[in-house]
């Protein structure tokens, strides 16, 4: 193993991109982050645009963390926000903007259509997950009927990760992890395409070869070359979606491992031995050959925190988090359901709203912001309760939302979970160098680069408080969700 070679991970994500230059040991050498947003065409639409988002800015980032650099670069990983739907031309040019993951609620008709079609046990049974905003199959069937010229145009579909792997190598593949969340077109006992289901539901839809995460699938091609400054040859990896990219960063691939990801929404992954036994949550590949996942993702988390200070005219995060870490546990009566853009696990419901409740004029930002993050709090509860079946045995916590100390603090405090901290918070692009040296050879198939930072601890003082609310949360939706879906038809 030469120290001289360098990886370099690139990832999409739902607000930034990142890249990494990393050596084969795990030491960081260079960073760099483009910042960009998400396209809100129509209610319940959320897009991005492939060219200018996903590949100018890992074009950009290339350019930024490669200049000056003369050690080689022994391969390169990609990932992404997924699973998201965008189709190319046989040359991979974009022929719409991206439709992005479960926040994205276009094909709930299809959904429900080809649910009744398949059966939804058998559909659970296959492919490891019920039908859902998360799930692509519905969405490329939402292609086929409302955009039909570019269905008849499109030769290849892509998920963000895999439209960078396309990009710089010509090649079209897949990665096993992001196949096994097209349902229903992925069958989780073959690790293979479900051929049958395609051609009874989508006819003629063009199926690529599938990898697993860190295989070399291709090279960097002389454009491609010519456009990033990486040297043509390269070799490329398959790469993955982000929140996997981020669980392998941490070492979060085993069995009984849960990652929680603080992002724009929050995110759980959890190593597992067999499936999900409840259907609203998602089973899938991981990406180990072989491995399997448990899933489950929220609609609004850092999104809806960005909103309130947007909404409130605070200066900054850290001002917020001051104020709410000033109010005491239970925001002195309020309570959030966070259900602002939907809900996708374990609710499902592309109708679900968001509501404040409680409110008197003795309430202030910090209560607001309080009570916003014991509601996300409380949705990671409820997730956490349907996918993980029993206690994990460790739990790690992950993103751009663990750096302000009184989220995280809270979660635990909700669940009663200790959380890691890890010294390396770079995220998916970590990851995806760690997949690239395996591809490449210089660390071992399984490998992990994780160091723990510290922990986070819960206090048992809140946890009667906050049983107590958690029970009124989840009483209120109950309570509200046909006033919800109500006012979901007006919006």
């Amino acid at each position: 193993m030469s120290r001289s070679e360098l990886l370099l991970g690139i990832d999409v994500g739902t607000a930034s991109s990142k890249g990494a230059l990393v050596a084969a040991d795990g030491e960081v050498v260079r960073v760099a982050v483009r910042e960009h947003g998400v396209s809100l065409p129509r209610p319940g639409w959320v897009e991005q645009d492939a060219e200018a988002v996903w590949w100018g800015e890992c074009v950009a980032l290339c350019h930024e963390l490669l200049a000056g650099i003369e050690a080689p670069i022994a391969a390169v990983g990609a990932s992404g926000i997924g699973p998201c739907l965008l189709p190319c031309d046989a040359r991979d040019r974009p022929l719409r903007p991206a439709i992005l993951y479960g926040v994205d609620t276009r094909a709930e008709a299809e959904a429900a259509e080809v649910t009744e079609r398949l059966g939804a046990e058998r559909i659970l049974t296959r492919g490891g997950s019920a039908l859902s905003s998360q799930a692509l199959g519905p969405k490329l069937l939402w292609l086929a009927r409302h955009e039909p010229e570019v269905w008849a145009a499109m030769r290849r579909w892509h998920t963000a990760g895999s439209f960078l792997v396309a990009r710089l190598t010509g090649e079209w593949v897949l990665d096993h992890q992001f196949a096994s969340q097209c349902d229903p077109f992925y069958e989780m006992a073959s690790s293979f395409w479900a051929e049958d289901w395609v051609g009874e539901v989508l006819p003629g839809l063009a199926l690529p070869p599938l990898a697993w995460a860190a295989e070399v699938v291709g090279e960097v091609s002389a454009e491609a070359a010519a456009a990033t400054g990486l040297t043509a040859g390269t070799p490329v990896v398959a790469g993955t979606i982000d929140a996997w990219a981020e669980a392998k960063s941490v070492g979060v691939t085993a069995p009984g491992e849960l990652m929680v990801m603080y992002g724009s929404t929050m995110f759980f992954v959890l190593g597992a031995e067999v499936p999900a036994d409840d259907p609203s949550v998602w089973t899938t590949a991981g990406t180990e050959p072989g491995s399997l996942t448990r899933a489950a993702g929220m609609a609004t988390s850092g999104s809806l925190t960005a909103w309130l200070r947007e909404m409130t005219g605070a200066p900054d995060f850290g001002t917020l988090v001051a104020e709410a870490a000033a109010t005491a546990p239970g925001a002195d009566g309020l309570l959030v359901l966070p259900y602002f853009a939907g809900e996708r696990t374990p609710l499902l419901d592309p109708r679900a709203r968001g509501s404040i409740t409680g409110l008197t004029l003795r309430h202030t930002r910090g209560h607001l912001y309080r009570a916003a993050l014991e509601g996300i709090s409380f949705g990671a509860r409820h997730n956490l309760e349907t996918l993980a079946g029993q206690r994990p045995h460790r739990v790690v916590a992950v993103g751009g939302g663990t750096r302000g100390e009184l989220w995280t603090q809270i979660v635990s405090d909700v669940t009663g979970l200790e959380q890691e901290l890890p010294a390396q918070t770079l995220g998916a692009a970590y990851g995806d160098a760690l997949l690239a040296a395996e591809g490449a050879g210089l660390v071992a198939p399984g490998s992990s680069w994780a160091q723990t930072a510290g922990t986070v601890t819960p206090r048992p003082e809140w946890r009667g408080l906050y049983d107590d609310r958690y029970r009124l949360y989840r009483d209120l939706h109950a309570a509200t969700v046909a006033i919800q879906h109500e006012l979901a038809e007006t919006a």
